[in-house]
């Protein structure tokens, strides 16, 4: 198998006045244009997964790891590291082990790979930028709605891209660092399902936020939790049974590729 055969079957792994009405929101589902006249939208949050939802098709960690790869900073040693680690934690056939341990950066100069990261995000991730998704986050700040980007993806990726579409919130796997060096460790809660719950939950209480009238826009299973927290949810670009968990749930599904 070519290098990028196998790098396209391991992503496919991986990725495994004050009306509350979001201007246009109308149109994704009849029951979702009722205005929550009594919230005022500063107390509205608008939570954007970034993976496949704001920017389609494989992870951006996976095409960061391709990145890497070229530039010979990863390579057979730390795909065999990851594996053996994947293997190492039992017979179950998730990928979630390499999420919550990035094998791949133990022991790398956070600044070396930070500083790819942030070339990375101007050569490939800024371009694959939904028009749609970022049509609907403007339309949620013109809204006065609380704009919030969460990932399990690493902070290094996400942060750059908050500062390109002025979202002021991110959430994101946060690395630990031992001797100056990426250990490898995320740092708990990592963004990804429960994790993702806690987070949000956390900083809707710290804002005064009104979750049951907010807006939540995510792809699969990993989003089920916050999908679930907000009254307006939306699957984007479903993956991974999430257009069937949809539909069981009555939540409107859109394509953003």
């Amino acid at each position: 198998m070519s290098i990028n055969g196998l790098f396209c079957k391991i992503g496919r792994l991986l990725l495994a006045g004050h009306s509350n009405t979001m201007h246009g929101y109308h149109d994704l589902h009849p029951s979702l244009i009722r205005a929550a006249t009594t919230v005022s939208p500063g107390s509205l949050a608008a939570l954007f997964d970034v993976d496949n939802t704001l920017i389609p098709g494989e992870a951006c960690e996976v095409r960061f790891f391709r990145y890497l790869w070229r530039r010979g900073l990863v390579g057979w040693h730390e795909l065999q590291r990851s594996l053996v680690w994947l293997l190492r934690q039992g017979p179950s056939l998730s990928i979630h082990p390499l999420r919550e341990r990035k094998v791949y950066l133990e022991g790398k100069d956070p600044s070396v790979i930070e500083g790819c990261a942030r070339e990375f995000f101007h050569d490939e991730m800024l371009r694959q930028l939904s028009p749609k998704g970022r049509e609907r986050l403007e339309a949620h700040r013109q809204s006065g709605h609380q704009l919030i980007l969460i990932s399990g993806a690493p902070d290094f990726l996400i942060t750059p891209l908050a500062a390109a579409l002025n979202v002021p919130t991110l959430f994101a796997a946060r690395l630990e660092r031992v001797g100056g060096y990426y250990s490898g460790t995320v740092t708990p809660p990592l963004p990804y399902g429960m994790g993702k719950r806690q987070l949000v939950v956390s900083h809707a209480q710290e804002k005064g936020l009104e979750l049951a009238s907010s807006f939540a826009y995510g792809d699969s299973p990993g989003d089920t939790e916050i999908l679930a927290l907000v009254g307006y949810p939306v699957v984007v670009n479903p993956i991974r049974g999430m257009l069937r968990v949809a539909r069981e749930r009555g939540w409107p599904v859109v394509d953003w590729k």
